[in-house]
C-alpha cells in the first residue's frame, strides 16, 4: 500500500455498494479519507498489519490481522474494486495473509466475523477452513440488520503448511 492509491481508496468510498458491505460511511469527507488512508500506510501499530491486495497491477483491496496477541488475531478481508467480487481473489488473499501470519508473528489461531447475510464473506471463510463458533451481536450489512456469525481457524487443520 502506498500513498498513490489514495484516488483508488477515494473511488471505493464513494461506491454504495462497497461501503454498505463494508460498514463505511459512503461520500465521506476527502481529508478525512486522506488522513485515514495516510494512517494506513504511514503508522504501523504493534498489534495490527495490513497489507493491499493487488491484482493487474492495481490496488483492488486489502487484508489485516487485527488484535494480533498470544499467536492469535482476527483475519480480515476487503476487496474495493466490486467488480472483482466472487472470482476467488479475497480467498487467495486470506490464505497468503494466514501464511504471513504465521511466519511473521507465530499465528496459529485466527477468528473472523461476518454478518449473516454475507453470504460470500461466510463461503470465503468456510473455503479457507474457517469453522462457525457462535452467533452473537448484530450489525448492518447492505442496509440490513443481521446476526454476526464468530469463526475460527486453528493452523493445525491447514494443510499447506
Amino acid at each position: 500500500m502506498k500513498m498513490d492509491d489514495y484516488e483508488t481508496v477515494l473511488a471505493w468510498s464513494r461506491n454504495e455498494l462497497f461501503c454498505s458491505s463494508n460498514g463505511w460511511e459512503q461520500n465521506r469527507d476527502e481529508k478525512e479519507v486522506y488522513r485515514w488512508w495516510e494512517a494506513c500506510v504511514n503508522t504501523p501499530l504493534d498489534d495490527f498489519v495490513r497489507k493491499g491486495i493487488e491484482y493487474k497491477h492495481e490496488l483492488i483491496g486489502y487484508t489485516d490481522l487485527a488484535y494480533i496477541k498470544d499467536q492469535t488475531a482476527e483475519l480480515g478481508i476487503a476487496i474495493g474494486a466490486s467488480h472483482y467480487w466472487g472470482k476467488g481473489i479475497g480467498s487467495e488473499a486470506g490464505r497468503r495473509m494466514m501464511e504471513y501470519g504465521l511466519d511473521e508473528f507465530g499465528i496459529t489461531i485466527y477468528y473472523a466475523e461476518t454478518n449473516e447475510y454475507n453470504m460470500a464473506s461466510r463461503r470465503m471463510l468456510e473455503k479457507l477452513g474457517y469453522k462457525e463458533t457462535g452467533r452473537e451481536g448484530q450489525e448492518e450489512y447492505r442496509g440490513k440488520e443481521g446476526q454476526l456469525i464468530h469463526y475460527e481457524y486453528k493452523v493445525a487443520n491447514y494443510k499447506n503448511v
